[in-house]
């Protein structure tokens, strides 16, 4: 039968009694098999991380210059990696570190959730916000 019709003959189910076969174009399977891969992939959501980088005495300005970023971020859809720094002997400002990371949480509590509380490896004290509501396709 798939010989007259110009067709593949595709064995489904080896396994069953009787074996389970199907008549079909096997390259035009095979080419929409490919196509909706290609489709889900490109449909999929696609993470981004942006980083924020402070020092342990980071000013007041500074910081609000970095916030502003972060917002900005947060608004697009991207996660947020901010750290603190620490050079050489500023590693004995730990706390000042965490608490800049905590205001910076805080201060962007309404445009995104914090994933990981801050936490030193290292040099570096991160912490990693998601935002909250999904971004706005154009």
């Amino acid at each position: 039968m798939a010989d007259e019709l110009e067709l593949d003959l595709v064995e489904i189910s080896p396994n069953a009694d009787p074996p389970v076969c199907r008549i079909i174009d096997l390259q035009k399977f095979l080419y929409q098999q490919k196509r909706k891969q290609k489709e889900m992939k490109a449909n999929s959501v696609k993470v981004i991380v942006k980083e924020i980088r402070f020092g342990p005495q980071t000013d007041d300005h500074d910081y609000q210059f970095k916030l502003k970023h972060a917002e900005k971020f947060l608004s697009e859809g991207s996660k947020v990696k901010a750290f603190v720094f620490f050079k050489g002997r500023s590693i004995l400002f730990k706390e000042q570190g965490e608490i800049l990371l905590l205001r910076l949480a805080n201060d962007l509590e309404d445009l995104g959730k914090v994933e990981q509380l801050p936490k030193l490896e290292g040099k570096r004290m991160t912490i990693t916000l998601t935002p909250k509501v999904a971004p706005k396709k154009k």
